[in-house]
This record gives C-alpha cells, structure tokens and sequence, in this order.
C-alpha cells in the first residue's frame, strides 16, 4: 500500500460507516440461522485454497508503476527472499504486478519481453520454493482499466491483449500458480458514477479473462482463476454481483475474492476508536459471515487476498501495539472459522527484504498462531503507576478466550501465585509488593514487562510503566513545520481532538473532533515532540483552534493553536 497508493474502496463515506457501526451488532445477529446451514461438501478448489493457508503479498515490487521494480522502495526480488518467506511458514504468495509501463502501443499492445522474463523468474523462484503462487493485473486497474466507460474500446483490447500475453506464457506451469483477473477493480478514477455500469464493466472483464484463459491451451484449461468484486470490496451488494458472475461461468476451478482492512475508523484511528471494542470485533463478524455465506456456504471458496490496517501506510503505531494484537487475533480466527485462506499485505512494512526480520515479531506471531488456536490477551497492555504516588494492588482483566493461564515471568523470573499476584477467573490481581520492586527505579516509562503465558496460544506482554502528567510548551512555526515541544514524563499518545474557540470540528473530517493518527498529527517520543502535519492544517481556518491530547495513562491536555495564513502560533494552558 504506501501512502502513494490507497485502498480507494474502503475510504468509506461517514454514512456508511455509521449504519455499519449502528446495525453490525443486529447483522451479525440475524445472520446466526444462516451460519447453521450445512455448506456444500468440500470440494477439490475448497482443498486447493485450503492448503495456500497461510499466504504473504510480495507488496510495492512488481507492481510498482516507476522505472522498476524498486521505484517504490523496496529492494530487486531475490530468490533468497522467496525462500526466506517460505521458511517463515508461509504457504502461498500473491505476486502483484502492474503492466502499465510495459505494454508497447496498439493495435497489438506487446509486453516487453524482458519484463515477461522478470516476472517469470519470480514465479518461478516460488513455484520451486512450492508456494502457491498468484498473479495478476494490478494497479493498471485505477491506472488505465479505470477509464474503461469513455475508452470501451481500447480498454478492452488492450486487457485482453495483456492476458492473451499472460495466458500463453505461464500456461504450461504448474496448476500451483494460479490468475486474478484484476486488482480491486474501480472505475470511479476514470470519472464513472453510476454502480450498475461499473458492475457491467467488471463483468465483461472477468468474462472475457476466463474465456482468453481457457482457450489458451495448456495446463490453463483447469488452471484455478481468482475473481474478485467490483474494488474487490466485501460489501454484500457487490458479493452478489460477483457471485451472478462465477455462477454463471459453472467452472469448477473458480475462487472469489475479497479485501479487507478493518473497521476503518480503528484501522486508520480516527473518531476515537483507539481501541479493538465491539464496533470493529461486530464488522469482522458480520463481513465474513455475509461473505461465507455468499460464497463458502455455497461452495465457491473465498481468499482475502490482502488484509492488515490502514493506518500502517503512515506507521505501524498507529494502532497501540496491545489494541493491534487483538485485532489480528480476532480476525485470524474468525477467517479460520469460515474456512477462508488469507493472505497478509506486506510492502516491506513487515517483513524487511534485506535482514529478513520482522518488523514485529508479536504480529508476526499472533498470525501464525491464530491458524491453529486462539490466543489470550489483557484488556490493555499497558499498567500506568504514577511517579512517586502510593503503589496498589493493580486489577487487570484477562480476556483468556477459552485458555488458562499457567505463569507470569519478569526479567526471567516467574511470579509466584498467591504472594506476587491472584487469579479470580478473568481479574488478574498484580500485588503492590511486587509492583513496588518492578517499578524501584521509578524511572519514567517502561520499568517492566511481565509475561503471560497460557496453556494455549502465544504469550502476552504486560507492560508495567512508570508515568506523570505531560508538559506540552508554547511553539511557533508554519503550516508545512510545526511541532509543539512536549516532556512526555512516560507517557504515551493515543488520539487527538481539535475544535474551534468559536464552535465546530477543526481540520479535515470535520464529521468527527478526534483526528486521523498519523495523519494529521504524530508524536515523536526520541525527538520529544509532537507533530502537527499539513494535512491537517490544509483543512483548517484562520484563527484559535483548541486541542485536546489523549493520552493512554487517562490524561487529557488542552493546547491552543492561533493560525494566520501560514504562521502558527501554539500556546499550552
């Protein structure tokens, strides 16, 4: 993803995510009966993406639309990477690639060869490391695909031609490699308005896809195709429209598929949803049970060919890390229940293509375990003591999801039971005693991190942090440069309101006081600052703005910002 390219269809309007919000909890509900119905016995496709559980994007490489593929940041594919990846326990990988650049002119639209070759090396680098590999057309769907309803013509002849190329040239690979027909398809870039057109389109493409596919020869007659909906997006009316399609070719080896980032205010942190409550745990819910339903239950298979939240385009702590965790959780387990093959998208942000590490470890673990069991967690993961105030006896509530909890380690040694803490079904009782020796330093921060460990899943990370109230100091600067100074004394930010003296939400969204994290504002704990970005000054008027920081210890602090064309002034209170 990046922030140069968007998840167009899940920037959802407000309205939207309201309802969802609003009426996910009744869905979720009435689609209980549904859930009961026996589904289709598994077939041989349902096996085929069962086994491709679970699968990794190669993200920014081969579809970047630059001079190549490290245009976008990331480093020329090794062969090592892919077995680094495999190695990793990953069973599949969808190799994105965009066309665009490459294609010469009409009327035969010729893909250079040396691209072709590149491409081919790849697949085959993966097809050898046996993952299931899947290829596509990729960001030539907003690129050129888009202006499909005023270019019909030439839309048309140059993605079939694209795929006539594609087609001839893998169809003697392994059936392990399989086609998508295109990337969250939208025509909406290209100036189309009305959704029963843009549907039509979409169909003509899958169709004419299947039919240059079939009839190329090769192992390509059987080979299994991906479909997806119109912006591959999981909404049910586009699921239908999807389903009509696939009926409607009665091929065998037909999968469907479908995005998804989240609950877009928790998955870019916005409107104050900082943390994994029921609005975003009831939209995994009612999304994959109407995608079940639609698909699975009646026997075409399902893989969610990206998903990971929006909010890690700007970092991946947007989302505090326990918050992030239980998300993750949640949703692999609940794909796992609806036998659906996942597929994380990663455009270096995860896992780094020079090291060979991950960027987060926990994640990293989470999603594996998640394949086989669930796992416990806190209500937050983090235990705020105050400097130099009288230390308690701390209540923790445990969300064991079905687990026991057998130890509790710091520093390597383990807590004893009845002395350093208590177990009350889910209250988890952290001794003042104990918390007194962990915190003896009483420096600012992170003093300790306690270790759960349960008798299923992976262990959970309990920071102990000693904190007091933060100082934000007077700044000035401009629209394009302004941060205001801030002693964070062992604090941590969560999200941010902004409303005018004179009355109404400040900056871009102005549907909501609390402000996109990352955004529109970001913190920085080694500069010891934070961060007011142009995007969020872009949005807002001259004059006395009043801010209001969040953070996670409970603290709330007001801050006033003057704004005058392009100068800021920022006063604390």
């Amino acid at each position: 993803m990046t922030t140069r390219i968007q998840k167009s269809f899940l920037s959802l309007t407000l309205v939207t995510t309201l309802l969802l919000s609003l009426f996910s909890s009744i869905a979720a509900a009435a689609t209980k009966d549904e859930q009961q119905a026996k589904a289709a016995p598994k077939s041989k496709i349902q096996s085929y993406v069962d086994d491709m559980q679970p699968g990794w994007n190669l993200g920014n490489t081969l579809d970047a639309t630059g001079e190549d593929e490290t245009s976008w940041g990331n480093p020329r594919v090794t062969q090592e990477l892919i077995k680094k990846i495999a190695a990793q326990g990953y069973k599949s990988i969808r190799i994105p690639i965009t066309w665009d650049s490459h294609i010469g002119e009409a009327p035969n639209y010729t893909i250079e060869k040396a691209y072709l070759d590149r491409v081919e090396e790849v697949v085959g680098w993966a097809l050898d490391a046996k993952l299931y590999v899947m290829i596509n057309v990729h960001h030539d769907s907003w690129l050129w695909v888009s202006h499909m309803e005023e270019k019909h013509e030439e839309t048309l002849a140059r993605y079939n031609a694209a795929w006539t190329q594609i087609a001839d040239r893998f169809k003697d690979k392994s059936d392990k490699l399989m086609f998508e027909s295109i990337n969250e398809p939208r025509f909406t870039d290209g100036g189309s308005t009305d959704e029963a057109k843009m549907e039509q389109m979409l169909a003509e493409l899958n169709n004419s896809f299947h039919q240059i596919v079939r009839n190329s020869g090769g192992k390509n007659d059987v080979r299994p195709l991906v479909l997806p909906s119109l912006e591959t997006s999981p909404t049910q009316p586009r699921m239908d429209q999807l389903y009509k399609t696939i009926t409607a070719l009665n091929d065998p080896n037909i999968i469907a598929t479908v995005h998804y980032y989240g609950f877009w205010p928790f998955s870019v942190n916005i409107a104050g949803y900082t943390t994994f409550e029921k609005d975003t745990k009831n939209d995994i819910i009612q999304t994959f049970d109407n995608v079940y339903n639609t698909f699975v239950a009646k026997g075409i298979p399902v893989i969610v060919g990206e998903f990971g939240l929006l909010g890690f385009d700007k970092d991946t702590g947007v989302i505090e890390q326990g918050e992030k965790l239980k998300f993750f959780e949640y949703l692999t387990y609940y794909l796992k229940e609806k036998k659906m093959t996942s597929m994380l998208w990663d455009n270096g942000q995860h896992f780094n293509r020079k090291t060979y590490k991950w960027s987060d470890s926990e994640l990293q673990g989470v999603l594996m375990s998640g394949l086989k069991e669930r796992s416990s967690s806190t209500e937050s993961d983090l235990v705020y003591l105050k400097k130099g105030a009288a230390i308690k006896d701390t209540k923790v509530k445990l969300n064991l999801n079905g687990n026991k909890l057998t130890t509790i380690s710091a520093n390597g040694k383990y807590l004893t039971k009845g002395k350093d803490y208590t177990l009350n079904g889910e209250e988890l009782t952290l001794k003042a005693s104990q918390l007194k020796k962990l915190t003896a330093s009483q420096k600012y921060g992170e003093n300790a991190v306690l270790t759960l460990k349960f008798n299923k899943g992976v262990a959970w990370r309990l920071k102990i942090i000693v904190n007091d109230t933060a100082k934000l100091s007077d700044a000035k600067g401009t629209t394009e440069s302004f941060a205001i100074p801030t002693t964070f004394n062992g604090n941590q930010l969560a999200t941010m309101e902004a409303v005018y003296t004179a009355g109404g939400n400040a900056g871009p969204q102005d549907w909501t006081p609390f402000k996109e994290f990352g955004n529109t504002f970001s913190p920085s704990y080694n500069t010891k600052e934070i961060k007011l970005l142009p995007a969020f000054f872009k949005d807002v008027k001259d004059g006395e703005v009043i801010l209001k920081f969040h953070f996670w210890n409970g603290d709330i602090l007001t801050y006033k910002i003057t704004k005058s064309g392009t100068n800021v002034v920022g006063k604390s209170s």
